[in-house]
């Protein structure tokens, strides 16, 4: 099947961007079903980058669901490994997924990651009446006594509400990570319930599962797991804040073939990044719940192979993978 065909037979919608010099169309992938996150992040981005002039023709948007995303990253890998006209949104999922050998084996050097341009900041949660105070507290709870606090969180065990509190531990010099209770449920309005209910001391999740909780008074947010203060939410301290260096967000980003050039991996970057400058991208930001977090080029590529290197590790440890 030529690429032209492949793209007239998948293509849902057509939005305003492309590569300067291409011939056809440019093509974002999102590898799911149109309305989730990807799908978002294909539309969003694709649009904005039409609407600011960084390229001057539409977007053809595939959406490409199948094993979280494993269909999507094949089909890049084995069949589009050299096309310059594809960028496939992606996210903490995919670094997670790739770490953990969830797509069949498939590796995450198989493709390069272009950046990310917002998230979902990693949030760490306790009940407004809890005695921890701070991060330090709850850490130091842990150390003297890991049976004294169960974490609960929206992903199952090895997901990637589990694996951020095992970060902060480690960079606590705690390595007895297989000892740390967490309890998986149906997502994050469970995982506070449970927290607020008494029956898990802490919850890990995602800001955006946690404000209304927040505003309502029934939680305290003792760390955001981000490089700075998420704006509009300027009393919650970092993680880095508090002495534990970790930032573990749910980026919103892409990535492309790894068979393109550096030049047009480069050109997608900066394509990425007049996108991240943009006041339609934090307009869209704030109206859907994303904070800044900007990592555009090699050093996104760093940060992605520094995390899929962690994930592995700590995966291994809890037994989640062998």
């Amino acid at each position: 099947m030529t690429k032209r065909l492949f793209k007239a037979v998948f293509a849902t919608a057509v939005l305003g961007f492309s590569a300067p010099v291409a011939v056809s169309a440019a093509e974002c992938i999102a590898p799911a079903n149109p309305g989730g996150g990807w799908d978002f992040t294909c539309r969003q981005i694709g649009k904005i980058m039409f609407d600011i002039g960084a390229v001057d023709q539409p977007v053809q948007v595939t959406n490409m669901s199948g094993a979280g995303g494993g269909l999507a990253y094949s089909h890049i890998v084995n069949e589009r490994n050299d096309d310059n006209d594809v960028i496939i949104a992606a996210s903490s999922a995919t670094t997670t997924r790739l770490a953990q050998n969830a797509y069949a084996g498939a590796t995450a050097d198989q493709v390069r990651f272009v950046g990310a341009i917002g998230a979902d900041p990693g949030v760490i949660v306790v009940a407004a009446d809890s005695d921890y105070h701070t991060l330090g507290d709850l850490v130091s709870a842990i150390q003297a006594d890991p049976g004294s606090v169960a974490f609960a969180g929206g992903s199952a065990v090895g997901g990637f509400d589990h694996l951020k509190p095992l970060m902060v531990l480690q960079r606590a010099g705690f390595d007895d990570i297989r000892s740390v209770r967490y309890i998986g449920v149906d997502g994050g309005a469970d995982a506070i319930t449970q927290t607020v209910g008494g029956f898990t001391q802490a919850m890990t999740g995602d800001m955006s599962e946690v404000v209304g909780f927040l505003n309502a008074g029934e939680i305290r947010v003792l760390a955001v797991l981000t490089e700075e203060r998420v704006p509009g939410f300027d009393d919650i301290p970092t993680a880095r804040e508090q002495g534990f260096d970790v930032v573990a967000v749910n980026w919103r980003g892409l990535y492309v073939p790894r068979g393109i050039s550096d030049e047009d991996f480069n050109g997608w970057a900066d394509k990425l990044q007049q996108v991240a400058d943009s006041d339609d991208w934090a307009e869209s930001m704030a109206a859907n719940g994303l904070a800044p977090f900007t990592m555009v080029g090699d050093q996104f590529q760093s940060y992605v192979d520094n995390l899929v290197v962690e994930i592995n590790t700590l995966s291994r440890e809890i037994g989640v993978i062998q």
